[in-house]
């Protein structure tokens, strides 16, 4: 765990030129050469006949896209890259905050910021594939024209709430046991740790599901649309 310190600050490890890098986006690069590596000795080498390894990973991929296709309702192969990376390196971001001396991402504004803005251009980018580029734009007139404004916004608040409630939850979490830990000692807070541990893993999980019923409601080509 980190030391005490604003739950809004981000420090500064070096600059690339005019750009700070923070120790959140050093983090991040952490965590997603960490993912990389374990999923390809993960895939390396797959059988017709799996082992132990392979069943494991076949069966996670299985229930992410069982998720997806609930929610979606269409075969959820075009949307398993983005979702279940989604979904993997926010269960690995927000649970490295309990490694010692290890701030994680999410507990800093700009990191579910930048994944809301993700989810925010796949959105729309998926929503143009499935229904073309004016049929899209036309269904945030629908109903009515006259809910064009509603709709636009609506794009904007849910896409800010999805960053507003990732980093609020991280955040406090950590908060506290970095408080318990100043004020009380090491080892009082480990019941605190498990829950935070907990609290990342449905975090994750609702981000995902979030993640997934937007772009489900932006592809949705039925006839209620």
């Amino acid at each position: 765990m980190t030391a005490l310190g604003s739950p809004l600050a981000s420090t500064v490890l070096f600059h690339v030129g005019p750009l700070a890098v923070t120790r959140p986006v050093v983090t991040t690069w952490v965590i997603i050469l960490v993912l990389t590596a374990g999923a390809r000795a993960l895939t390396h080498r797959l059988s017709a006949h799996p082992g132990r390894r392979q069943a494991a990973v076949e069966a996670i991929v299985t229930a992410i896209m069982d998720q997806i296709e609930g929610v979606i309702g269409e075969n959820p192969r075009p949307f398993l890259p983005l979702l279940a990376t989604l979904l993997i390196f926010l269960v690995a971001a927000n649970l490295s905050g309990v490694l010692p001396g290890v701030q994680a991402p999410t507990g800093k504004l700009e990191t579910p910021a930048a994944l809301a803005l993700i989810v925010f251009a796949a959105v729309h980018g998926f929503g143009v594939r499935a229904r073309g580029l004016f049929g899209y734009l036309a269904s945030f007139a629908r109903p009515k024209l006259i809910m064009l404004p509603l709709n636009l916004l609506s794009e904007v608040t849910r896409t800010f709430s999805m960053m507003v409630r990732l980093f609020g939850n991280v955040m406090s979490g950590e908060f506290v046991i970095a408080l318990v830990v100043a004020l009380a000692g090491l080892f009082v807070p480990i019941p605190l740790m498990a829950l935070e541990i907990l609290v990342g893993l449905v975090q994750a999980y609702i981000f995902f599901i979030l993640a997934t019923v937007f772009i489900g409601a932006a592809v949705d080509t039925s006839g209620g649309d």
